[in-house]
């Protein structure tokens, strides 16, 4: 995905899509991952939160209908993304902890792709969870995209503004895992 390209427009990528198995291989792609860890590089952030930072993903646990993967920015073990499969959608939910493991108080916030997405992208609109939690954040859509032995991208773009985050993870040279995100067993 270009950095500037607007989330309307990947909506519309996403949009009519009719195989019902668009999910199965999407989470097929990103469950092949399943144990690995990706350096990544930030490519957009409107406050330079996270500029300079270090930058992994690790495919840390994967299950049938649940998939969870930490997100490790610089030494800061909180953020784990939560998918998890929804008959023909899938759910992101994004989990922070503090580092004695006690969830923060923004936590859980996210929403369910509103249909089938496409093999390689999930695209994910704030919920009324989110509304209840960020009710700044409400307009805020999610993209994920998995292209195995290419890149994985996540993308948030705060609908009507200029606020977006936009990571790119090298999916061509696995880096060793990081430690057990807060609030995890190793």
């Amino acid at each position: 995905m270009r950095k500037n390209l607007p989330i309307a427009a990947a909506l519309l990528l996403l949009t009519g899509v009719t195989s019902a198995e668009t999910v199965d291989q999407f989470w097929s792609k990103l469950a092949g991952l399943c144990g690995q860890a990706f350096e990544g590089r930030l490519l957009a952030s409107p406050d330079g939160h996270m500029q300079g930072d270090r930058l992994l993903m690790h495919v840390r646990e994967c299950g049938e209908d649940r998939l969870r993967i930490p997100f490790v920015v610089g030494d800061n073990l909180s953020r784990t993304w939560v998918l998890t499969r929804s008959g023909d959608r899938v759910e992101l939910r994004h989990d922070h902890r503090h580092p004695d493991g006690t969830p923060e108080e923004v936590t859980l916030y996210g929403g369910l792709s509103p249909n089938r997405g496409s093999a390689n992208a999930q695209i994910f609109p704030a919920d009324d969870q989110t509304l209840d939690t960020l009710p700044d954040n409400y307009p805020n859509v999610w993209l994920m995209e998995v292209h195995p032995g290419d890149k994985f991208v996540y993308y948030v773009r705060r609908q009507a503004t200029d606020r977006y985050y936009h990571v790119e993870f090298d999916l061509t040279e696995p880096v060793d895992p990081p430690p057990a995100p807060w609030g995890w067993e190793d």
